[in-house]
């Protein structure tokens, strides 16, 4: 069985990827969560996965002997492993377009992650309202969020971004639960299509869990002064 490394699920937007993959396409692991108590050299956070991953970061797959600490490379590893869960779209350029979207959140989208930290807990529309009023960066992301999903669910029907569940809407759920806690403002088609996101078994279960962890971490919250 496989097991995954995770950080805190109310923060932890790269360990809410393979965790909601795994979990909506019913493929068994164990999860081993490590608390963020600081990313310095040495915390109980870094100590624990000194031995797990060369990063020291969250997520981590383990198979057997085998690390995978990388959340594109667990992604392709478990498309791999199990060809009958379709995780990328079985047509060519459908399944072309899926690893190319989901290369651009790996590496873009960084005023919307830098100034909208994921905090599913949390209600910061009031934030969120200055944020758009005030960062053009932002609403530039969130532009390019909004044309990209709607040419996908206008092409291949939705429910979700491909049809049926994929790795893109696994590796866009994150951006989900930012929309959602900072309200953020998206056309009524793209809001229907972040709650459909949101009500997935396995998204929903990893909401659960974020807000059973009561666990207010202060350098996670710029916008707030306690839970």
């Amino acid at each position: 069985m496989y097991t995954l490394y995770i950080g805190n699920k109310n923060y932890s937007s790269w360990s809410m990827r393979p965790w909601v993959l795994l979990k909506q396409a019913g493929i068994a692991f164990t999860e081993v969560p490590v608390r963020f108590d600081s990313f310095d050299a040495d915390s109980t956070f870094k100590k624990t996965l000194h031995d797990v991953t060369p990063t020291g970061k969250v997520p981590v797959l383990v198979d057997g002997d085998l690390a995978i600490w990388d959340t594109l490379a667990i992604a392709e590893y478990l498309a791999e492993q199990h060809p009958d869960k379709k995780l990328w779209p079985t047509e060519r350029t459908a399944r072309a377009r899926a690893r190319s979207i989901c290369a651009e959140m790996h590496s873009g989208f960084a005023a919307l992650r830098g100034n909208c930290p994921m905090n599913i807990e949390a209600q910061l529309a009031d934030t969120g309202a200055l944020i758009w009023r005030d960062k053009p960066a932002v609403r530039a992301d969130v532009q390019r969020l909004v044309a990209m999903w709607s040419a996908l669910l206008q092409t291949h029907g939705g429910p979700l971004l491909f049809g049926a569940f994929t790795i893109a809407d696994a590796f866009f759920a994150p951006v989900c639960m930012r929309m959602r806690s900072y309200g953020l403002p998206v056309p009524e088609p793209i809001a229907a299509y972040i709650a459909r996101v949101c009500a997935l078994p396995g998204v929903q279960a990893w909401m659960d869990g974020a807000l059973a962890e009561h666990d207010f971490r202060e350098f996670e919250e710029p916008y707030r002064l306690r839970p």
